[in-house]
């Protein structure tokens, strides 16, 4: 996998953009920026889908690529005006033989074994898994990873801000696709700041961005053991040793070891961990190299912030 395409796994989401009118071009890209989806797949299904994509490619924080490409010439001249990345509705050996003999990143559209099988001879191993709905879905996803455990899927069509998450869980789904995130009458109102808003909420809910637990942090384990009574009296919650100090039920967990934080820490739990880090990344907010912690296989499992807020440390965690 390409660097590029790497990165597009790790935002996780791929905009659909179809516009009648270039003028709209930058400020739906710097929308798509502002609500944490830098990325921008540019349809063939308009009269100015490559000025669209000369403007876009203006904005230097946004990934921007075709899609619906049908031809060699389309490839060709999406190129041209700026497009790294190219997305066809189906498998067409000539757009992907273009694509590869030109060093341009492919995303070819695929949807039976066959096809993946002829994408894989190519040296492909990132495939659109289009129409996803009609074609089963996740369940078909899910039996696809067996026979085709190196390749990658992009699902598109029927994928929603409902079923997104579902998708996102397989292990073989890199990043979903659609139009969900630019939707048409928010387009049409040449609304940005409601697309903005849109494509906020399909990181939150992609993320599940929450706090865990609030931390305690104390001098010692007699003070962390007396704290957490008086937490468990007052609360309800179960007591709960953990190394060093505390929890009260999942609302506090006091600390009787010395911890990144002037006065406790802020535990935000997240649903996924590699694209939380990477949206962080993106966002310029650093980790404490001394405080990351991993598990057997390597994957971050629990990882200090760089930045506190108000004393407090700040700590993200898989849940």
């Amino acid at each position: 996998m390409s660097k590029q395409l790497q990165k597009m796994s790790e935002i996780g989401l791929v905009p659909l953009v179809v516009l009648e009118d270039a003028a709209c071009a930058k400020p739906l890209g710097e929308a798509l920026a502002a609500g944490g989806i830098p990325v921008a797949e540019v349809t063939f299904r308009t009269d100015a889908c490559l000025d669209i994509i000369r403007t876009m490619k203006e904005i230097p924080t946004l990934i921007v690529g075709a899609g619906t490409v049908h031809t060699v010439k389309q490839a060709e001249a999406a190129v041209a005006a700026g497009a790294t990345f190219i997305v066809t509705p189906a498998y067409n050996p000539d757009v992907i033989d273009w694509c590869t003999a030109h060093e341009v990143d492919i995303v070819p559209g695929t949807v039976s074994p066959g096809e993946i099988e002829a994408v894989r001879a190519r040296g492909i191993k990132f495939c659109k898994f289009f129409p996803a709905a009609a074609y089963g879905g996740t369940a078909t996803l899910k039996s696809l990873a067996g026979p085709f455990a190196d390749v990658q899927f992009l699902p598109t069509g029927g994928v929603s801000l409902d079923n997104m998450r579902d998708y996102l869980n397989l292990p073989n789904v890199a990043a979903v696709g659609g139009s969900f995130m630019t939707p048409g009458k928010l387009v049409k109102e040449q609304d940005w700041d409601g697309i903005a808003a849109v494509c906020r909420d399909a990181v939150q809910k992609m993320l599940g961005l929450r706090i865990g637990h609030v931390g305690i942090h104390t001098a010692g384990r007699a003070e962390a053991e007396e704290l957490t009574d008086a937490l468990c009296r007052l609360t309800g919650e179960t007591k709960i040793a953990a190394g060093g100090g505390f929890f009260a039920g999942t609302i506090a967990e006091i600390c009787a070891e010395p911890t990144p934080g002037d006065y406790g820490h802020l535990c935000i739990d997240t649903d996924d961990m590699p694209r939380a880090l990477a949206y962080y990344a993106r966002r310029g907010i650093a980790l404490d190299p001394e405080y990351t912690f991993r598990d057997e296989n390597g994957a971050v499992r629990l990882a200090y912030l760089k930045e506190k807020v108000g004393g407090f440390s700040i700590h993200l965690r898989r849940a």
